[in-house]
């Protein structure tokens, strides 16, 4: 018999304390000439989350299973993008990320926040990126998951595409709950069996809403196609690219590629999930974005009653390793998802 099969068993720990729910705030920000929806909480670094570009996506829908794991010591801001959530809706003129990141500049300044931290779904790493491009300032610890912010490489025949998953789901015989579940199951989840109807339900209350009806597939009304790849080189923002390892937008090989296009970049991957690995592993998701934001210089680790417990194997830095870049011209997936 080993030495640990003889030992005595040890006593469980004490249980945590309860961790007391967090209050939410609701109000609608007027911010060049649109009301944007933001739901915030806490005091401390201000953190601001933005969402992905799918139907019925907010950063609530987005991210809050790992709100309460981030909340001590920050503020958390999450934002409804215009055109998502209970922000207003309109068509979009000129290009997509620039959009938004202007819109989110200026809520920064209404909120009176000269700089943030940001964590990020798909559309929303590439907005929060162009802002980091442009507003250096601005943008503190930056977390990215799922983004595809570059034209190059394109992406391979069998990527989902926004536009196209749009089709599907606004077209036929229009949005319906079951229509939403499945489109989770097939594009954001590895494992569907997990999928909160909580989520279901709120994603597909979101897609209905009268002016998401109005955008519909009209993929033009969306903003134009942006390719941010020649001003990542701008970004001196350190970057945590937090990966699904079955991302079907966004592969870990071009999640390698955009790596190599940053200054102060790493790379992660959450097994066992695809384009939203927050919602599948929520736990290991949190604790890697705590870990990160907490390394950063002139920071000290949040610990409360809502903190995560650090990665038991967190990952190392990944060496960029760039794929074969194809001749073709291609654009990114606008909004992704």
């Amino acid at each position: 018999m080993s030495e640990e099969d003889s030992a005595p068993a040890a006593e469980p720990p004490p249980p945590s304390p309860a961790a007391p729910a967090l209050v939410w705030e609701h109000r609608r920000h007027r911010v060049r000439g649109l009301d944007l929806h933001v739901r915030s909480t806490g005091t401390g670094t201000p953190t601001v989350f933005l969402h992905g570009g799918g139907p019925g996506c907010s950063s609530w829908t987005d991210f809050a299973p790992v709100v309460d794991a981030l909340a001590p010591g920050r503020r958390l801001v999450l934002v409804d993008l215009p055109q998502y959530g209970d922000s207003d809706k309109p068509p979009i003129e000129g290009p997509l990320f620039g959009f938004h990141a202007a819109h989110v500049r200026g809520l920064l300044d209404t909120l009176g926040l000269a700089r943030a931290d940001f964590v990020c779904q798909s559309l929303g790493g590439g907005v929060a990126l162009r802002l980091a491009a442009d507003s250096p300032g601005s943008v503190g610890g930056l977390v990215i998951t799922g983004s595809r912010p570059t034209a190059r490489p394109a992406p391979e025949a069998g990527d989902a595409r926004g536009p196209r998953l749009r089709e599907d789901y606004y077209g036929g015989e229009g949005p319906t709950h079951a229509k939403m579940r499945r489109l989770i199951a097939r594009y954001e989840w590895n494992d569907p069996a997990g999928i909160p109807e909580e989520t279901v339900a709120e994603r597909y209350r979101n897609s209905v809403d009268p002016g998401a009806l109005a955008l519909g597939t009209a993929t033009e009304a969306r903003g134009a196609a942006e390719d941010l790849g020649p001003d990542l080189a701008r970004v001196t923002s350190p970057v945590l690219l937090l990966w699904g390892e079955h991302d079907a937008f966004a592969g870990l090989g071009y999640a390698r590629h955009l790596l190599g296009l940053l200054a102060d970049a790493r790379l992660e991957v959450v097994p066992g999930t695809a384009h939203h690995p927050q919602e599948e592993r929520p736990a290991e998701y949190a604790g890697r974005v705590a870990a990160f934001l907490a390394s950063l210089p002139g920071r000290e680790p949040h610990r409360g009653a809502h903190s995560p417990a650090a990665p038991s194997t967190p990952t190392a830095p990944s060496t960029p390793t760039v794929p074969s870049v194809p001749s073709a011209s291609a654009a990114p997936i606008p909004g992704g998802n």
